[in-house]
């Protein structure tokens, strides 16, 4: 159940920037937006930054929407309604060209362009968050610290080691005051740590909060500014550190209701393949390293109305079982062998057939015989009968499909898979 904000006295707008065409996720988006992919079988990944926004009690949100967004779109309408009674709501927003003939530019210029929407909703609090991350995190307790700190600007960081400095925006704290933010680097390759831990970085998580006279002011500059590629961390943020008006959010400070110690401050960026696959590897442990059984803090997605998943034949070889794996419903595992991976709605997998290690997208659909291992199959695939995927690479990559440098085999939507 949602949570009330301990800010509810301050009107807060969140958006949410969903506009992502995430290349390095193909190809899983050649056909959709990036927070648009299916994520944990059941949710796609803007489900998450959305159900954050919800449970941390703000209930109007703005979804700016760009790339390929039609599956993005149909989602959010028909998955998040909310009372219109209350005021409350949940409305995606393409790019519109309000202000010229360009597209959105950057995030800073889809906030830019989209300003009516600030000056419809008249809020104090504008609470900006990434739609492609997997985490779960209170944003009335990070809206709290920014109100206290009368900073403009206020950035979510989760602790990095130092040596992963050069793969994130990095942030360094003033000395004397933890809270504020003295730097803004991009990937540096040298720098320093935390006062409180030396071999520890702060890395940006991609998600704010602005005052939002504020971030009017600074949105407006940055469009006029044509040096600038008009992007929120790279532009917007150190324009508000160089005026000593940036605070920094420490996500380990977030109280999560239900959270474990296990799941507590865990965050994926699962923007490659690699990452998109090891999160899915996170579920499916013993203990989770993400809980989604979390009934405190729900993840809320769309729910079909599918009958509960099936597992039929018991005897010999013939044997269907799942093990160690997050099966989803409408799913039918006939005398068939699942490891340690995810299926996803009205997913078939029929007799002598073993699938391990994966992550299987909605309606495919794996013959008999079929082997299948460390792979990522998208919506719609028939696995022929006796086919091999994932066991010898060279023959994955004659066949036409997307091999990762660590082995991950990638079939994209409704795409052939010869023998």
């Amino acid at each position: 159940m949602a949570r009330r904000s301990p800010n509810s006295n301050r009107k807060v707008l969140a958006i949410v920037l969903a506009g992502g065409e995430g290349k390095r996720l193909m190809p899983l988006t050649a056909d959709r937006a990036k927070p648009a992919v299916p994520f944990a079988g059941i949710y796609r990944l803007i489900d998450f930054a959305l159900s954050n926004v919800v449970n941390s009690g703000y209930l109007q949100i703005v979804v700016l929407t760009q790339y390929k967004s039609h599956s993005l779109d149909a989602h959010v309408t028909k998955t998040w309604r909310m009372s219109t009674l209350l005021g409350n709501y949940v409305t995606t927003v393409p790019a519109q060209q309000r202000v010229d003939k360009n597209w959105f530019l950057g995030s800073a210029d889809a906030i830019y362009q989209s300003l009516n929407l600030i000056d419809d909703a008249k809020p104090e609090i504008v609470v900006v968050v990434g739609a492609d991350h997997v985490y779960r995190m209170d944003f009335s307790h990070m809206v709290e610290q920014h109100i206290e700190s009368g900073a403009g600007c206020t950035v979510a960081a989760i602790r990095q080691p130092i040596s992963l400095a050069d793969q994130f925006g990095v942030i360094e704290v003033d000395d004397s005051d933890p809270t504020r933010i003295a730097a803004f680097l991009e990937k540096p390759t040298e720098t320093k740590g935390l006062p409180d831990s030396p071999n520890e970085i702060l890395a940006s998580m991609g998600n704010y909060v602005f005052t939002v006279d504020a971030l009017i002011d600074a949105v407006t500059r940055d469009r006029d500014n044509d040096e600038s590629k008009h992007d929120m961390g790279g532009n917007i943020v150190p324009d508000f550190v160089s005026r000593g008006d940036a605070a920094v959010y420490d996500f380990k400070d977030t109280p999560v209701p239900g959270a474990t110690d296990r799941d507590r401050g865990y965050w994926r960026d699962v923007g490659t393949i690699e990452s998109y696959y090891d999160a899915h590897m996170d579920l499916v442990s013993i203990h989770p390293v993400f809980n989604l059984y979390n009934y405190e803090w729900p993840i809320y997605t769309q729910h079909q109305g599918y009958p509960p998943a099936k597992f039929v034949h018991g005897s010999g070889d013939r044997i269907g079982e799942a093990l160690n794996s997050a099966v989803s419903p409408g799913v039918v595992v006939s005398g068939a062998h699942i490891y340690a991976s995810v299926l996803s709605p009205l997913v078939r997998v029929h007799s002598y057939a073993s699938v391990q290690g994966s992550v299987i997208l909605d309606g495919v659909q794996v013959h008999r015989h079929a082997q299948i291992r460390r792979a990522i199959i998208d919506k719609n695939v028939v696995v022929p009968e006796g086919a091999q995927i994932g066991l010898d690479h060279d023959h994955d990559v004659a066949r036409g499909f997307h091999v990762t440098d660590t082995g991950i085999v990638v079939i994209g939507k409704g795409q052939a898979v010869p023998r």
